[in-house]
C-alpha cells in the first residue's frame, strides 16, 4: 500500500524521503508545476524589507536577489520551509511566523510595534501568480507602502502518472496528502479526467489547513483529516491517525 504526494517538485522529492524514513511506500503526483516569471523591478524603491509566503518566490529570483541588492533586506517569511530557502539563497536576517498568512502578518505587525519595522516603510512582497489572500492590501490598510512583485506561477498538471491511476484502481492507495488549495483543486480536476475520482475521494486526505480540507469536503470527501499545526511534521501526524483509524 502507497502514501500518494501531491506535492510539486522539489518539494515532493524531500516529503517521499521523509515517508519512506517511516516505512512508508511512496507515489508522486505533482499536480502543479512550478514556473518562474521573469523579475523586473522597475519601482527603484527603498525597501527595508521583504514578505515571502512560499519557497517557490524565492528561488524563482534567487539568481538575481545579488544582483538587485535585495539580500541585505530582512526577510519575513511564512515558516520553516521558507526560512530554508531563504537562507539557502543568502539572506542573512530570516524572521520567521508560524506558518501560515495570519503568522505572517501578525508577526510583520509586531515587528512594526516593537519599532523595528517602520510602518511607513516601503516592503517587498515576492509573490505567486494566484494568491489565497490579499496580504500586499492588509499591510497597505496598515499603512505601510507594499510593493507587490508576482515571480511564479503554478500551473496545473491536467493528467496523473499512470501508475497512480492504477494504484487507485487496484486500491493499492491508502492516503493522499495535500498542501495548498490550489494543488486540491489539481488533484480533483486531474482525479475526474481519469476517471478515478470516486475511488481517489474514498481515502483519507490528509491536509495541511482546514481551508484545504473544505475543499475535499465539498468534492464528496469523508475522511479529510487536517493537520494540527500547518507544517510536514503535524501533517504525517495526521496521515499516521488516519491509517490507525482504517486499521482499527
Amino acid at each position: 500500500m502507497s502514501i500518494l504526494v501531491t506535492r510539486p517538485h522539489p518539494d515532493n522529492e524531500a516529503t517521499a524521503d521523509a515517508l519512506r524514513a517511516r516505512g512508508h511506500v511512496v507515489l508522486l503526483a505533482p499536480v502543479l508545476k512550478f514556473e518562474p516569471v521573469p523579475f523586473h523591478d522597475e519601482n527603484e524603491a527603498n525597501y527595508s524589507a521583504i514578505i515571502v509566503t512560499s519557497a517557490n518566490a524565492i528561488r524563482a529570483v534567487a539568481p538575481q536577489l545579488r544582483e538587485l541588492d535585495l539580500l541585505r533586506l530582512p526577510v519575513f517569511v511564512v515558516g520553516e520551509h521558507t526560512a530554508a530557502a531563504a537562507r539557502d539563497a543568502g539572506f542573512a536576517e530570516v524572521i520567521v511566523a508560524g506558518g501560515d498568512a495570519v503568522a505572517l502578518r501578525d508577526k510583520v505587525m509586531q515587528s512594526a510595534r516593537d519599532k523595528v519595522l517602520k510602518k511607513k516603510s516601503t516592503v517587498l512582497y515576492l509573490a505567486g501568480a494566484d494568491l489565497s489572500r490579499d496580504l500586499g492590501g492588509e499591510f497597505g490598510a496598515e499603512g505601510f507602502n507594499v510593493v507587490t512583485q508576482t515571480t511564479y506561477r503554478m500551473a496545473p498538471v491536467k493528467h496523473l502518472p499512470r501508475e497512480v491511476c492504477e494504484g487507485f484502481a487496484a486500491h493499492g492507495i491508502e492516503a493522499v496528502l495535500h498542501y495548498s488549495r490550489r494543488s486540491a483543486r489539481a488533484f480533483l480536476e486531474a482525479a475526474r479526467d481519469e476517471g478515478v475520482e470516486i475511488s481517489a475521494l474514498a481515502i483519507p486526505q490528509c491536509c495541511l489547513s482546514e481551508t484545504v480540507a473544505s475543499v475535499l469536503r465539498d468534492a464528496g470527501a469523508s475522511q479529510a483529516l487536517v493537520a494540527a499545526t500547518p507544517d510536514e511534521n503535524a501533517l504525517f501526524d495526521a496521515l499516521e491517525r488516519a491509517l490507525r483509524t482504517r486499521l482499527a
